[in-house]
């Protein structure tokens, strides 16, 4: 199978499946990428299946591993949704992903009632980070207030390249002077 026919089957399949977490696997968000095809994640409930005190935050926080058919052809982000299945031979890696889930396939789990009820407050990744921002911490008190607002069609949290150049558009009067004359 050619690289490309590969890369087409997985991504039909993480688009295009609809499924339902089995008995032994668990619904995570990612909190960071740390390389080598590894993702931190959290976990509000513990592998062992024992909710975790919310000042522990270490102890529902692991490492999981992506298997070799998502590399280089599904990409996951921080705050995304997967699915992990707990394996036993890693001291520090505890899971692998099975399934990427998106915006359609969290509105299905949902439907189903099998979505986690700590998953339905919202949790900011920022709270869950290791380092904390400053920055966010000084406008957390004021986006409480504005939190619909700063969802809606706000640009200015977008990625600017900077190896363009800016360039601002101007509403051109030459076709008033030219009248006058």
């Amino acid at each position: 199978m050619s690289q490309s026919t590969k890369r087409k089957h997985v991504t039909k399949e993480v688009l295009d499946e609809f499924r339902l977490p089995a008995n032994n696997e668990k619904i995570v968000q990612v909190i960071a990428g740390r390389g080598n095809n590894l993702h931190e994640v959290y976990d509000p409930i513990s592998l062992k299946g024992e909710p975790t005190d919310n000042n522990a935050s270490e102890a529902c926080k692991y490492l999981v591993s992506m298997p070799t058919k998502f590399r280089k052809n599904v990409w996951i982000k921080r705050g995304d949704y997967v699915v992990v299945e707990p394996i036993e031979e890693g001291d520090k890696v505890k899971a692998e992903i099975v399934q990427i889930l998106y915006k359609d396939q969290i509105k299905y789990i949902k439907d189903q009632g099998q979505w986690p009820a700590e998953f339905s407050k919202d949790t900011k990744i920022d709270e869950l980070n290791v380092k904390p921002d400053n920055s966010q911490k000084e406008s957390g008190a004021n986006s409480s207030d504005n939190n619909c607002e700063s969802e809606s069609d706000d640009d200015s949290d977008l990625f600017q390249n900077t190896n363009r150049p800016k360039v601002e558009y101007e509403a051109s009067s030459d076709s008033s002077s030219t009248e006058d004359e």
